[in-house]
């Protein structure tokens, strides 16, 4: 399939910018050929025309990374960043401008702990496994937060607003300190960094002046080198439980439970309400339960429920630090949950010394919930869709209720969970597709469009979205005609007037693209 150039990009300019990355990175770090285009591509696309890379370049440093921005600045090259490309249901590793080079910076992955301040520094390249690895290999007794995809990036993930399961699990939060290649090849150290060899590059956010961590993540005002997060020590003990619930229902009330005793600090962990399919999907294939096409029945639901011992909802609830607080607040959650006469309830705890479960509540890497993609068989995948709640109850039985009928409406299996901040939920959609079903296909792009629509008639937004939908989320962000995107543009323009790193991310368009933002 050939992509076309962007516009700017002229056949000479091209080759003449290759000339030059191999002169960086060496020939064999450049991947032009048909076959590692492919590579790149978004694997849960909804179309595959879309968003096709010219190639991948992969450095190896973040000085490597200062000469390529100046050699793509001179020949009109949109490079489009990326750290390990596992941002899976939002994009991959693919561009979100077809023509624009993948910058691949996986082959970067230098780590530095240090356990008496609980802090790491990284380089984009690191994994999970990775780190996990790292911490168990030097017996540093230090607890990562691990999303659902362990697969990806430890920078990637915080950076994208990613979420884990312990009190460390808002990942964007716990970023301190960056490194950043700007669009004119400069090189800036956020924060305390800014001083040489400052000892608190890692330990206090803002440093002196404007704090720019958080104008970096999400956005395409510069390309991250190094970053620093600050990880849990491992704590005395962990107790807690696992909850199911056994109607749609109970929702409402679990969450009104569980809101007040997060927002008083009793639960410092982020927890995750999830439905039946959420765990269904890993466990088992539609296949072997219907052959009927349009969304599962109410018996097929409760046949897959009654043979696993499922309820509609589930969460996990953990509680972490010194023994004796946990026992107090454990009989706190533990009436507080029984009051809601669940289903289930199993108790679950830990000490130090005990042999440690393999889960995300302790910070072990895990990749099994990604089973899911597998639900429907063929080449199957999923999309995200977020939207951000207020942690109300009422609020969150509408947009299940909304939702659901949505998810009905389009024929699509209702996979979906309301993950916990300190004073919001986010409402995370997994949509399960199967690219070989021509039917399923052309059903995908109206329904997440009709589901922004619905969210932002309600005055919610995405926190995060696919590439497809980038623009249609940033113009929900519509307050005094959408100010907050003309400031973005206007910081854009300013610090990169080629439009060279990552053009149309987050709906950021530089001047030179404006064409081609979609609504």
């Amino acid at each position: 399939m050939k992509t076309d150039l962007p516009d700017g990009l002229t056949p000479g300019g091209l080759r003449a910018a290759l000339r030059g990355f191999a002169s960086v990175v060496g020939e064999s770090n450049l991947f032009f050929a048909e076959e590692d285009i492919d590579s790149y591509a978004d694997k849960f696309a909804v179309n595959d025309e879309f968003h096709r890379a010219l190639g991948a370049i992969a450095p190896s440093s973040a000085e490597e990374i200062q000469v390529i921005v100046r050699i793509a600045a001179e020949h009109k090259v949109p490079l489009w960043p990326i750290s390990r490309g596992k941002n899976l249901g939002y994009g991959g590793s693919a561009p979100l401008l077809s023509g624009s080079v993948v910058l691949d910076l996986s082959r970067m992955k230098k780590i530095e702990v240090d356990e008496e301040n609980g802090t790491v520094l990284l380089e984009p390249g690191v994994g999970f496994y990775d780190l996990y690895d790292y911490l168990q290999e030097n017996n540093i007794k230090l607890w990562m937060s691990v999303p659902g995809n362990s697969w990806g990036s430890v920078v990637g993930n915080a950076l994208d607003r990613g979420m884990g399961y312990t009190p460390y699990g808002d990942h964007t939060s716990k970023i301190c300190g960056m490194e950043v290649v700007l669009p004119d090849g400069d090189l800036v150290r956020t924060g305390m960094g800014a001083l040489t060899d400052s000892p608190t590059w890692l330990l206090y956010r803002y440093g002196f002046g404007p704090a720019w961590d958080q104008m970096f993540v999400q956005s395409n005002f510069g390309i991250v080198t190094k970053m620093g997060l600050w990880l849990m020590p491992e704590p005395e003990s962990v107790m807690g439980m696992d909850v199911e619930f056994d109607n749609p229902e109970d929702l409402g009330p679990l969450i009104d439970t569980i809101g007040p005793l997060r927002r008083e600090g009793l639960l410092q962990q982020s927890p995750t309400i999830g439905n039946w399919l959420r765990a269904a999907a890993i466990l088992t294939t539609r296949d072997e339960w219907t052959d009927k096409p349009g969304a599962l029945s109410d018996d097929v639901i409760a046949a897959i429920r009654k043979k696993y011992g499922m309820g509609w909802w589930g969460v996990s609830l953990r509680l972490y630090g010194r023994e004796g607080v946990n026992k107090a607040a454990y009989a706190i959650l533990e009436k507080a949950m029984t009051d809601l006469k669940p289903m289930k309830l199993r108790p679950t705890s830990w000490r130090q010394g005990e042999q440690m479960e393999k889960s995300g509540w302790v910070g072990v890497p895990l990749t099994f919930p990604m089973q899911n993609a597998n639900w429907h068989g063929g080449r199957g995948g999923h999309i995200g869709f977020s939207p951000v709640l207020p942690q109300s109850g009422k609020l969150a039985m509408r947009q299940f209720q909304r939702t659901y009928a949505r998810y009905k409406e389009f024929g699509m299996d209702y996979q979906a969970s309301f993950a916990f901040g300190e004073r919001h939920l986010i409402n995370v959609n997994a949509v399960l597709i199967n690219k070989d079903d021509p039917a399923m296909m052309t059903r995908v792009d109206p329904f997440l469009r009709s589901l922004i629509s619905d969210a932002r008639e309600e005055g919610y937004g995405e926190y995060r979205t696919h590439l497809d939908y980038m623009d249609t989320v940033a113009a929900t962000y519509d307050f005094n005609d959408h100010a907050l995107l003309r400031l973005n543009e206007k910081v854009k323009n300013a610090l990169d007037p080629g439009g060279i790193i990552a053009p149309g991310k987050s709906g950021v368009w530089p001047k030179r693209y404006d064409g081609e933002r979609t609504k």
